[in-house]
């Protein structure tokens, strides 16, 4: 074995084919080495003790929302890439990939947005672009073939206006075809917010009008019911089925949305599902009020259920925060006027380990498929990120699985300043989060050293679909 930075020993690694099993781990230039039998010889310049700790593949994070402030478009300066990014080593994430949002064609901005990310960022990270203008849509080719950005996000609830409070115009399905077809032609992938936003106004205007005492949650989620997201997940899915497009159905809420896209996955659609935590923990009658307003909204127990369902077995490919980092001012205003959305970064972890391994018997792999293994081979990271293999990048959480802790607010990282899950206790605590073989989280404390090491991450995304 060649001198190595680091060996990691006397962890349980969850590796790919073998689930948990105890080694060593060997780690050269931000890489592992090689996976060894515990105790192998090894010249190393450093030795760690992993005794004890469960080692994951870094949590990789397929949808958030980086910004600057109450502005959710993209970061400004360094320090809000430092401090997300923060966040996200706090909760095991060593890579993840933003929304850029923007009116201009991308080619104006993304030097500079992947410039004061570097800058700033402790983790790796990608970006997918949202598509909204002409010139953007004309400028797909090059987004996915040459900049390292294949994946385009496009929010179908863009119509009537819908859209200015982001800056955003209108589109309609005939946009969402032809991007269905740009992406297919240039090896990329449609990440659509299903939404038929028609229907969704109807329904608010009605229950503005009389709101038959529903509390602010119930009343959201009356005025933006499953079926609005249910029907514009099974009409993207057709749309890009028929212009032969990967999609990738964002921040599933619903057993409506789930089972249309489902039945249209039984029918040869390509198509693969994400939910957030926030779906898996809390549902309608949560008494957090506005601070749950979330867009698709907070839904019923038996949506929630049917998620959990989803994720053991196999039905859902991935977990996404959705985060959006505005503090809580945002929600000073009554349920219809407040911002939707809330933090998720330092928490994706430890729920999964609280309510889905210890409560739910979700096993260790399949929360290392969720977090890592998935959303690596969909958005085009799995050459380097993913899995615990020799020749991969060294990203690693370590956890260990029975120490118990409670969240409280001083103790969030994010700019948000606060948590839905305020009070909440955990069972499941990240101790070491690895980044390229570096410490960026060492004994639960966050290590200076690592800021403005996180590096752009160009994807090509692979035809391998979903596995068998």
């Amino acid at each position: 074995m060649p001198f190595c930075d680091l060996v990691i020993r006397d962890g349980d690694a969850i590796l790919p084919g073998k689930g948990r099993t105890r080694c060593d781990l060997a780690i050269a230039d931000g890489r592992i080495l090689g996976i060894l039998e515990p105790g192998t010889p090894v010249d190393a310049k450093e030795t760690v003790s992993a005794a004890g700790l469960v080692i994951l593949p870094g949590a990789i994070d397929p949808h958030l929302h980086l910004g600057h402030g109450a502005d959710i478009s993209r970061p400004r300066v360094p320090g809000d890439a430092d401090r997300e990014t923060a966040a996200a080593v706090m909760g095991g994430i060593t890579c993840f990939i933003p929304y850029l949002l923007a009116t201009d064609p991308f080619e104006a901005i993304f030097d500079d947005v992947v410039g004061v990310t570097e800058a700033g960022a402790r983790i790796d990270f990608g970006y997918h672009f949202i598509i909204s203008t002409p010139d953007q849509l004309a400028g797909v080719p090059r987004y996915a073939e040459d900049m390292g950005a294949p994946t385009f996000k496009i929010f179908m609830n863009n119509r009537g206006g819908e859209g200015k409070r982001l800056g955003l115009p209108d589109i309609d399905d005939a946009f969402l075809f032809r991007l269905c077809e740009l992406a297919a032609a240039h090896g990329g992938m449609v990440c659509p917010h299903p939404e038929n936003i028609e229907v969704a106004w109807v329904l608010r205007d009605r229950l503005k009008a009389d709101s038959a005492g529903l509390t602010d949650l119930a009343l959201w989620n009356a005025s933006r019911p499953p079926f609005v997201e249910a029907d514009a997940v099974q009409r993207s899915t057709y749309l890009a089925q028929q212009a032969g497009a990967p999609l990738y159905v964002v921040h599933t809420s619903s057993m409506e949305a789930l089972e249309l896209g489902l039945m249209h996955r039984a029918r040869g659609a390509e198509v693969y599902f994400e939910t957030c935590p926030h779906y898996l923990t809390h549902d309608v009658t949560w008494d957090g009020g506005k601070m749950g307003k979330i867009n698709p909204p907070l839904r019923e127990a038996r949506d929630r259920e049917r998620l959990w369902q989803g994720l053991l077995n196999g039905e859902i490919d991935t977990i996404g925060t959705d985060h959006v980092h505005r503090d809580i001012s945002s929600k000073a205003a009554d349920i219809w006027g407040a911002s939707p959305g809330c933090p998720g970064l330092e928490t994706m972890l430890p729920v999964l380990l609280t309510d889905g391994y210890h409560g739910r018997g979700l096993s260790l792999e399949r929360i290392a498929e969720l977090t890592s293994t998935n959303p690596a081979r969909l958005m085009g990271l799995d050459h380097a990120k993913g899995a615990i293999a020799p020749g991969m990048d060294a990203d690693f959480a370590m956890v260990d699985l029975d120490a118990e802790w409670t969240l409280e607010r001083q103790h969030v990282v994010s700019s948000a300043g606060y948590s839905i899950y305020e009070g909440k206790r955990f069972k499941g605590a990240i101790r070491h989060t690895l980044v390229r073989g570096q410490f960026a989280l060492r004994d639960g404390m966050l290590q200076p050293s690592s800021v403005g090491t996180g590096r752009y991450q160009r994807r090509r995304l692979s035809s391998k679909g979903r596995p068998a």
